[in-house]
């Protein structure tokens, strides 16, 4: 079965919560798994919440490798051929559905049957079309690649809200496609005007 599929498991409802925007863990957030993640928030509506973390590097995988699991072709001109290059980073994107891919990525490519928008800046794809677009430099101006995703329960994340365990800003180009992915948890913090020496378990909301 392919990592990518052409449905996407939550729809985008009308009440916007916290739809667009970015969490940040909390020292008090109590589970290893979501420890100093930025997570952009997909879908967020009385049916539960989806989001994609940003700033955790999947272990042993880049996406020419990926391509070739894929039996996707990389042209000899292809971008992500160039040393050091990354167009699509490789990113865990949460617990959640781990064997799936789903492409975070700027609007400048939109599949009607497959790209599930986000905000006016920013689409979620899950499809191997994307991938292919990439390969041979006709993708998104930025991406990420995320293999699963973070997903809660109708008033899960409220309530893990209210017990201290996430705060939430803004999102921008660099919080979400920077090539920095150790820097962003303190940029997101930053924009909260957070110093993280200072932040402990039993902080307030800001």
């Amino acid at each position: 079965m392919s990592p990518l599929s052409s449905d996407l498991s939550y729809k985008a409802g009308e009440d916007g919560f916290l739809e667009g925007k970015m969490l940040i863990a909390m020292p008090s957030i109590g589970d290893a798994r979501f420890e100093r993640t930025v997570i952009y928030m997909c879908v967020h509506n009385a049916e539960g919440a989806m989001g994609i973390v940003v700033n955790k590097p999947a272990p042993n995988i880049t996406l020419p490798e990926l391509l070739d699991q894929l039996s996707i072709p990389l042209p000899n001109e292809s971008p992500l051929r160039r040393p050091g290059r990354s167009d699509c980073p490789v990113l865990v994107g949460g617990p959640v559905e781990a064997g799936r891919g789903f492409v975070l990525h700027t609007q400048d490519y939109f599949s009607e049957d497959s790209t599930l928008p986000v905000d006016e800046d920013v689409g979620l794809t899950a499809s191997v079309d994307i991938l292919r677009a990439i390969a041979h430099g006709r993708g998104p101006r930025h991406a990420i690649l995320a293999l699963g995703y973070a997903g809660w329960a109708p008033g899960q994340l409220e309530a893990e809200i209210q017990a201290n365990g996430w705060l939430h800003c803004d999102p921008d180009t660099e919080l979400l496609f920077g090539p920095d992915l150790d820097d962003k948890y303190h940029r997101a913090l930053a924009k909260l005007g957070i110093d993280l020496s200072l932040l402990s378990g039993e902080a307030g909301h800001a």
